[in-house]
Parts: structure tokens; C-alpha cells; sequence
């Protein structure tokens, strides 16, 4: 029987307003680690406290790693839309040329 895995992918909003999207395997012990500073190097250090925006659960590591790289590389506007589930948003945003 397979072993299943929970890995995430997750976006925290900074006291900066700046997003910040990262994958754990456990997200609550991790927020806490953000929100702790327990990290002085971390994007997250000086931009503290942090607030989880959006997460998404996934079985396989290679799945939400590729997604949190897919992520990273949205706009502000398109991670929003992903906040509110907006799909038919996401879709135009990932249309729309500069």
C-alpha cells in the first residue's frame, strides 16, 4: 500500500505587502518558523509577521515543486486571483500580453 505524503504549496503575504511562496511538508510548524525569524537570512526575516494567503496540498514533492516554481513566476494580480479561486481571472491574466 503507497504512502501518502503531504506536501504544500503556500503563498504568505509580508508586512511589506510583498508575496512570499515557498512548499513545506508541514505548514503550520513552518508559518510558525517564518513568523519566529528563526531565519535571519530568510526573505521573510525583516518582513515579518507573515500571513498565509494560499495553500494547495500535494502528494507528490515533484508535483508541488513545479507548482511553486509555476507560482513564483505569476504576478501579483494572477497570485490574487489564485487567492480567490478566480480561475476564469487566472486564465486571462495568463493571456494577457504587456
Amino acid at each position: 500500500m503507497p504512502t501518502i505524503h503531504n506536501y504544500f504549496v503556500y503563498i504568505l503575504e509580508c508586512s511589506d505587502k510583498s508575496y512570499y511562496v515557498g512548499v513545506t511538508n508541514d505548514l503550520e510548524i513552518r508559518l510558525a518558523q517564518h513568523n519566529s525569524g528563526e531565519n535571519v537570512f530568510s526573505y521573510t526575516f525583516s518582513r515579518r509577521p507573515v500571513l498565509l494567503k494560499y495553500f494547495q496540498r500535494f502528494d507528490q514533492i515533484e508535483d508541488a515543486i513545479d507548482f511553486e516554481k509555476q507560482v513564483k513566476g505569476w504576478s501579483r494580480r494572477k497570485k490574487e486571483a489564485l487567492f480567490n479561486e478566480d480561475w476564469d481571472e487566472i486564465v486571462r491574466l495568463s493571456n494577457y500580453k504587456k
